[in-house]
């Protein structure tokens, strides 16, 4: 994740409170939220996103193995909030694409009269205690800052990109760093089976500093996919997906599973022990309890976070200003990853993919740190 400061204008809604929930975290139903104008973004993506998402769902839903953990309507938010209703505003989304498509009409996803008119806005103020606790233990001196200033009424709000690399189909001097298939002792073990066996499985033995140092390649334990730098995994580790360039052909990559080691917020992305085991797919995804069923999402309209709380396919909104103005920008919860466990004070928002830093920079310097923001639901 990379993130810089932007100050933001503070703005006073009109409220109806709700209770507190973990942490000093909440969601409050606003009557009338300061939307300002809607940045541009394509609403053909945002229905992509939805559609993708209900097909998730609905998938999950007629499954014996049913992916409790996400599909849930946010148990965090409100006692008043049903899974249904969630359904009911991704096909919302769709269905008011598709009419002003026919209509050959301005989308009304970008009127907000239209958005006041048709959806219930819960504000979301972070959970700071559990921020400041994660920013003492930090040594890294700007996620220290940007933790301990987490306005009370704003969420932090970070950026994500898929990762752009060159890579080499062989390992070279320059390419020594594989991005590996899951281990062959778990080749055809669904997720479940592969938990009963945990205690045996190459998986769960080594850190990433193992890796690194080369222990698959030297007892021939994986699969090596593709080869890139040093560098270059560790980004890719840290995004979750590799748009890599390999002899002049487009390759998308993904993390499939992981050692079995919890993120460290407090420490770097060279530092952490935990690694993932990657599978080559044909676009960028988001969120799947397995490889195949993985959400297939479009930056700028698309959301990371704590699913496991949150539930996913929740349509969000964040608010910050931009040249002056009040400016908003819709996306769906529909992406996730380890650095949002316990954490309820932070979403993160794919933008598109770059090389590195200069690129990605250029390209999101106007996107603040932190951004009023809202969960939409349909009204009822």
């Amino acid at each position: 994740m990379t993130v810089f400061t932007q100050s933001l204008m503070a703005l006073t809604l009109l409220c109806i409170a709700l209770p507190a929930y973990a942490g000093n975290a909440r969601f409050v139903l606003e009557n009338d939220p300061d939307i300002g104008q809607m940045q541009l973004f394509k609403t053909s993506d945002l229905c992509h996103v939805a559609k993708n998402t209900t097909r998730y769902i609905a998938d999950s839903q007629n499954s014996s193995d049913i992916d409790i953990e996400a599909l849930h309507p946010g148990k965090l938010i409100s006692p008043a909030i049903t899974f249904t209703r969630v359904k009911k505003t991704l096909a919302f989304i769709c269905q008011t694409y598709t009419e002003d498509v026919r209509a050959k009409q301005q989308s009304r996803l970008q009127d907000t009269t239209f958005l006041k008119q048709n959806f219930d806005f819960y504000r979301w103020y972070p959970d700071t205690q559990t921020a400041n606790a994660i920013s003492q233990k930090s040594s890294n001196a700007a996620k220290n800052r940007l933790l301990t200033n987490i306005p009370a009424d704003k969420l932090f709000i970070t950026k994500y990109y898929t990762k752009l690399l060159t890579a080499s189909p062989v390992k070279t001097a320059e390419f020594n760093q594989a991005l590996y298939a899951l281990p062959f002792d778990e080749t055809g073990l669904s997720l479940a089976q592969a938990e009963l066996k945990k205690a045996s499985l190459t998986r769960f033995k080594y850190s990433r500093q193992d890796v690194i140092a080369g222990v698959l390649a030297q007892q021939r334990l994986a699969k090596p996919l593709v080869w890139i730098t040093q560098d270059g995994l560790h980004d890719v580790l840290l995004q979750g997906t590799g748009v890599l360039d390999v002899d002049g052909i487009t390759r998308y990559f993904n993390v499939h599973r992981n050692n079995g080691i919890n993120y460290d917020y407090s420490i770097g992305k060279a530092e952490q022990a935990r690694y993932w085991y990657f599978a080559e797919v044909p676009s960028v995804m988001g969120y799947g309890k397995t490889l195949a069923s993985k959400i297939a999402v479009k930056p700028h309209v698309t959301f990371a976070g704590n699913i496991k709380e949150l539930g996913v396919g929740k349509l969000i909104m964040i608010n910050y200003p931009l040249n002056g103005q009040s400016t908003s920008q819709m996306g769906i919860l529909a992406d996730t990853g380890g650095a949002f466990d316990n954490n309820r004070f932070q979403l993160d928002f794919l933008v598109d993919s770059y090389y590195g830093w200069s690129d990605y920079h250029l390209a999101n310097k106007h996107l603040p740190d932190y951004a009023n923001t809202w969960f939409m639901l349909v009204k009822e």
